[in-house]
């Protein structure tokens, strides 16, 4: 069976101006434990946008 959609190529630089023009948020947490006991947690928060695009949503 045939898909009726076209394939549609697209660029690394088109993928990152429509995730700068929205944002992205990315998170993530790391634990380093031994025998159940946890010695080192880091938590990562990064955002990734345009100064206009937060400054939009953001600050209003």
């Amino acid at each position: 069976m045939e898909s009726t959609r076209e394939k549609q190529e697209v660029t690394l630089l088109e993928v990152l101006n429509r995730v700068i023009n929205k944002g992205v948020v990315v998170s993530g947490d790391l634990v380093i434990s031994i025998a159940n006991v946890d010695l080192i947690y880091v938590g990562l928060r990064l955002v990734l946008a345009s100064v206009e695009s937060l400054g939009e949503g953001y600050w209003r």
